[in-house]
């Protein structure tokens, strides 16, 4: 399993992603899931992966060849004229990678090599965007109302940013936000874990602000893993006792 998050801000796109892709207790595996291509001063683009590892490196591999070689492979991300038809070239490799290798392993694998994908960027001249791409390589775009995309493990990591999400806040509070985020989720469920990767992407820049991996020795994650936790105990005890004796009556129909 993994988690993933891409959440757009007035200021431009926060995104991070862990780095396991098997759990037990001898069996962790640590692979890349998020990637990113750029023309300084006209475009910066970002792919996160989630599900089957051999589909999300192929679709990766894939793209990594057309920007090597775009003279005799057009479509690539660095070309493409919107980040709707940079979405639109990854949702059809994503659904014919699919369909290859259901096709290579029978209809018994149908569905063993599914992929969801967050892609999001900003191509000069227009708006920073992400988007949500399906395995089917049909895919749906962040609005005002939706500000934020997670594939993976999503549920344990998702009450937070819907509580404390803001439009306006800084870089700093969203990457803050999303450590909370990831915290919660690596303490609910062993199939996510560390390293995190993290991406900032500032309006207009077209280019990486801030990148880095995120280690389980970094203080600052400590930090916060630490706080949060006591945060919360301080919070629940905050709250009003409830009592065996003193319950309101319950209310008839």
């Amino acid at each position: 399993m993994t988690y993933c998050c891409g959440m757009m801000l007035d200021r431009g796109l926060v995104l991070m992603s862990d780095t396991r892709t098997n759990s037990g207790v001898d069996n962790i595996s640590t692979f890349r899931k998020m990637y990113h291509w750029s023309l300084p001063g006209e475009r910066v683009v970002s792919l996160m992966t989630a599900g089957n590892l051999a589909t999300t490196q192929a679709v990766i591999s894939k793209l990594e060849e057309r920007e090597k070689a775009p003279s005799e492979r057009h479509n690539t991300v660095l070309e493409a004229p919107t980040m709707f038809q940079v979405a639109t070239i990854i949702g059809k490799l994503l659904r014919e990678t699919i369909q290859e290798r259901d096709e290579q392993n029978g209809m018994q694998a149908s569905g063993t090599f599914t992929a969801s994908m967050i892609l999001a960027g900003q191509i000069k001249g227009m708006e920073p965007r992400i988007f949500l791409i399906y395995p089917e390589g049909n895919f749906i775009e962040a609005q005002p109302d939706t500000p934020f995309f997670q594939i993976g493990e999503t549920k344990y990591g998702r009450p937070i940013i819907l509580r404390a999400y803001d439009p306006t806040m800084s870089f700093e509070d969203a990457v803050k936000l999303l450590m909370v985020s990831f915290d919660s989720t690596i303490k609910a469920n062993l199939s996510v874990g560390l390293p995190l990767d993290l991406l900032v992407i500032e309006r207009d820049k077209f280019e990486p602000l801030h990148e880095r991996r995120i280690l389980a020795t970094d203080p600052y994650y400590r930090a916060i893993s630490s706080r949060w936790g006591e945060a919360l105990k301080r919070a629940f005890h905050s709250l009003p006792d409830y009592s065996f004796y003193n319950a309101p009556a319950p209310v008839e129909d």
